[in-house]
């Protein structure tokens, strides 16, 4: 629970008191709470970590970023700070509804949208992020594949075997790596991405309107996010009809799928444990190990 004098610092960043405040669930690395004033509600997550600020910063960076697309909504960031050992970050409160199949196809149309915002020409980021809370390195590519491995797959694999959750003989090579996947992916221009596209990551307003939250933000195909949508399910096909009205599905893109979730069952190979490992070596030895 937030601390009296943390209750009272955000209360003068909002120009108000502090009336009341509530858990929220849903936050696997933070503690999230409503915090109520007398004419509004505004969310609040807070983490102890020493490394929480620079969490926080990059996800206000990155729904900033969102933003600047013009293609879908995100919440209002507020401020974010340091106070008595307690990261935190303030946005607005955004009130929410179970989602129906024009929202979902609202949702559709407004994230393929975004992925046709870009910015220059090449792959990554201006900054490192997280996945979770995992690093996640955007060091700029001119090249697809060679982000997608170097930047994506590479990281995930020695952290997995540093770990010990899988054997170093079952990580393929870098040039095998690279020929694997250059197999499938085509040339594509980098789009913006929201990272991180389950469906714990996204919302809908009373209104309707779809927000995106929680981002691990960088420029790339726009096919990832698309993948992580299918891995855990939670999306409607009213969301993929409308989305493939202006990205139409390309051949390859079966492949692709399985490649780009490959990158998102190592990451919770990484956070979770052994129960992600069979999936992991099946797609490795399917693309890669057997090839």
């Amino acid at each position: 629970m937030l601390s009296p004098s943390l209750k009272s610092h955000i209360g003068q960043i909002l120009n108000g008191t502090i009336q009341k405040v509530e858990a929220v669930s849903g936050g696997d690395i933070s503690k999230a709470y409503c915090l109520y004033t007398p004419t509004q509600r505004f969310l609040c997550k807070i983490n102890n970590d020493p490394s929480a600020l620079k969490m926080f910063d990059t996800e206000k960076e990155g729904l900033k970023e969102i933003n600047l697309s013009k293609a879908i909504a995100v919440p209002q960031v507020l401020g974010s700070g340091e106070f008595e050992g307690s990261s935190f970050l303030l946005m607005e409160f955004i009130e929410t509804k179970k989602p129906n199949l024009k929202d979902m196809e609202t949702f559709g149309h407004q994230l393929a949208q975004m992925h046709s915002f870009s910015v220059g020409d090449s792959f990554g980021w201006k900054q490192d992020n997280l996945i979770g809370s995992l690093p996640q390195s955007n060091a700029h590519h001119l090249e697809w594949t060679s982000f997608y491995v170097y930047e994506r797959l590479i990281p995930q694999l020695q952290m997995a075997a540093h770990k010990k959750l899988l054997p170093i003989q079952q990580i393929p090579k870098e040039n095998t790596l690279l020929k694997g996947c250059r197999r499938f992916f085509p040339e594509v221009k980098p789009a913006l991405l929201h990272g991180d596209l389950w469906s714990g990551n996204y919302l809908v307003g009373t209104q309707g309107t779809p927000y995106l939250i929680d981002p691990a933000v960088y420029y790339g195909h726009a096919e990832v996010d698309m993948a992580m949508t299918r891995l855990f399910g939670g999306f409607t096909a009213s969301f993929y009809d409308a989305y493939a009205e202006h990205f139409p599905l390309v051949e390859g893109v079966r492949e692709r799928t399985d490649l780009y979730q490959l990158y998102y069952l190592l990451v919770h190979l990484n956070l979770f444990g052994k129960s992600y490992y069979p999936s992991v070596i099946g797609l490795l030895e399917r693309y890669f190990i057997s090839s």
